[in-house]
């Protein structure tokens, strides 16, 4: 019986152009990529396809007294897949859905902040949480890139504010 690969082909790929070609479809991609459904994974070879070769990630710290890590892709990918895994994540499903968003750009250099909600199911009626990403985006080579992308969750003490949600 043959084992299920744990972490997906990293042989780079051919972004889908409509991914690519605008923030919009960028971030849509984005969202896309990181969900999925029971008994599934997120697509992580669409997702390599969104980052630049010298993106990096920030995810957001558990413990307060843990310093920041900035980890490549491959990393991040590599920690999800085993946090989904043995987590049990991929037994309830994962989708995510985007609240809010705001853009700024000029020239090649775009700055997205983007209010997310995260379900197991799209008809969950709560969200498990919510949070925002921060995304730091180039457009090189007639397309865009996700260079950075950094994001917290929304905690009792530190509810996401207004503006954010509109």
């Amino acid at each position: 019986m043959a084992r299920k690969k744990l972490v997906p082909d990293p042989t780079p790929r051919t972004p889908n152009p409509a991914d690519v070609s605008t923030i919009d479809g960028l971030v849509k991609a984005l969202y896309e990529s990181l969900s999925f459904s029971i008994s599934a994974q997120p697509d992580y070879n669409r997702l390599r396809t969104l980052f630049h070769p010298q993106g990096q990630i920030l995810p957001p710290r558990t413990d307060k007294e843990k310093k920041a890590e900035v980890v490549e892709l491959e990393f991040y990918i590599r920690q999800s897949v085993e946090s989904i895994v043995f987590g049990g994540l991929e037994q309830k499903g994962f989708v995510m859905s985007e609240v809010s968003r705001r853009v700024q750009s000029y020239g090649s250099m775009g700055q997205v902040f983007s209010t997310f909600e995260a379900r197991h199911t799209p008809n969950d009626p709560n969200p498990l949480h919510r949070g925002i990403y921060s995304l730091q985006l180039l457009r090189e080579n007639q397309r865009w890139w996700i260079l950075f992308l950094t994001w917290d969750i929304e905690k009792p003490n530190s509810p996401i504010p207004r503006p954010y949600l509109v």
